[in-house]
């Protein structure tokens, strides 16, 4: 039975996890950068200790120092949340090797599925669709153009390691791919120090469909419907809800076999998530397999009532999944908007700083996610989020008038944040419609009053 955690992430995640500790009994550690010494997981933790400067390469993407925290700590396991380590399969096999249970899957299956090519041809195998692309790696810009003229254009250049739409490029010709496969490699390297590409149809308009897996260490697995997360920019999720507004009962059942099959053929334990592309006539791809808890769990969690985080910790500890398939029930639609200190109106430029007055909504079928709190300062080291937004009901006009009344409660005063332009998507008559495919942002912002981003237009909901 794991007695203590270390908690090897920051921000809302990171406290995420220590109140799940503190619920199932277990003690926590948080470790933290000197930029977070007043962070709330900090403060919440029942132990923490400081592992490097602000930098996350200096402190949170430092094995060597986690590891110690660890052993000063006689810690038990590693939750690494997302971002950061979580899916860094030698830092999987390091907590193996150190008799650390690794709060996640093992070693192997991160890094075959963290592979994008590999993860491509394992699924492939187990006869779950995937989108026409090359057969692995290409090493360099002739090879892979001619590769994308075979696939037919437009094509889109992948980063084999990696997320986040980071070492992503689309190219819609052969004049414009080299450049592109270069950036994007440049891209790739510095962000995971591997410059491996691949290259795939693009598909126009799709939508981003990810389905939730839970899988104990006894040959149990589960999934727990889909999170549409379709409203993105630059590939970076904006918006997510449980369930698709897109999906029908037996698309639904199709593509949620596909993810289990997908999660076996993987040898799958733990969270884990099987994410698609649907196109508009409703046929599914799979993209990649993100193996770890991602960012938007919070929605799946309030659609079914399973704490997932909780989950991870018990399959971890060697327990059983106390349900099956067919106890899974979709009971209510769930939104989740993501709060970043950013300024739409320039570009979406991050906007790091001291927070003033700070004043979280709340309310029936609200749930804030967050680390921040008034006089907590945004650091520029670290991703722009500061706080999840989930609104649920039980239907998705309820969670939806949910989210604006609570956008519109949120206040946040000394930086700039994406609250405005958040509260406008919530009204859009296309977003309310269900209508929104990846390139929605994009085609919202083009129809959008030039001035909407300074001066929000407040119209009543349809």
């Amino acid at each position: 039975m794991i007695k203590k955690i270390l908690i090897a992430n920051r921000g809302e995640i990171a406290l995420r996890i220590v109140r799940a500790c503190r619920e199932l009994g277990i003690h926590s550690l948080a470790v933290y950068s000197e930029a977070d010494e007043q962070s709330l997981h900090v403060q919440l933790a029942d132990e923490a200790i400081c592992i490097g400067p602000a930098s996350g390469a200096e402190s949170y993407l430092r094995t060597d120092r986690i590891l110690s925290a660890a052993e000063v700590g006689d810690i038990d396991a590693i939750h690494p949340g997302y971002g950061f380590l979580s899916e860094n399969a030698e830092f999987a096999e390091q907590c193996e090797s150190c008799n650390i249970q690794f709060i996640g899957p093992k070693a192997e299956t991160i890094k075959k599925m963290g592979d994008k090519a590999m993860a491509r041809e394992t699924v492939s195998k187990a006869g779950v669709p995937i989108i026409q692309g090359s057969d692995g790696p290409l090493d360099n810009e002739v090879e892979a153009t001619k590769v994308a003229q075979k696939i037919g254009f437009p094509v889109i250049i992948k980063a084999v390691s990696g997320g986040g739409g980071r070492g992503m490029r689309i190219a819609h010709n052969a004049v414009t791919f080299a450049k592109e496969f270069l950036s994007a490699k440049m891209e790739a390297e510095k962000a995971f120090g591997d410059g491996s590409l691949y290259v795939e149809k693009y598909l126009e308009n799709p939508r981003h469909i990810e389905f939730q897996i839970l899988a104990d260490k006894h040959g149990n697995m589960v999934h727990l419907g889909e999170r549409d997360c379709s409203v993105q920019r630059r590939h970076q999720k904006v918006i997510e809800e449980a369930p698709s507004p897109f999906l029908d009962k037996s698309l639904r059942n199709r593509m949620g076999k596909s993810a289990i099959k997908a999660a076996e053929a993987a040898d799958y334990v733990n969270a884990g998530t099987i994410e698609f592309l649907v196109d508009s006539n409703g046929k599914y791809y799979f993209i990649e397999m993100n193996t770890r808890i991602q960012v938007e769990h919070a929605v799946t969690e309030e659609a079914t009532g399973i704490d997932l985080i909780k989950e991870q910790i018990q399959i971890a500890s060697g327990k059983r999944l106390t349900f099956s398939q067919k106890d899974i029930v979709i009971n209510k639609h769930a939104i989740e908007c993501r709060i970043c200190a950013e300024n739409p109106a320039k570009g979406f430029i991050p906007s790091p700083g001291t927070i003033g007055l700070y004043y979280a909504p709340g309310g029936h079928g609200v749930r804030v996610d967050s680390h921040a709190y008034g006089g907590y300062t945004v650091s520029p080291h670290y991703d722009s989020m500061i706080s999840k937004l989930i609104t649920y009901g039980r239907t998705r006009k309820i969670a939806l008038d949910r989210m604006y009344r609570a956008l519109s409660e949120y206040i946040i005063r000394g930086i700039d944040t994406n609250i405005d332009f958040l509260k406008a998507v919530i009204l859009d008559p296309a977003f309310r419609q269900g209508e929104a495919t990846t390139s929605y942002i994009e085609e919202f912002l083009s129809r959008a009053p030039k001035d909407l981003l300074e001066n929000p237009v407040k119209e009543s909901k349809k």
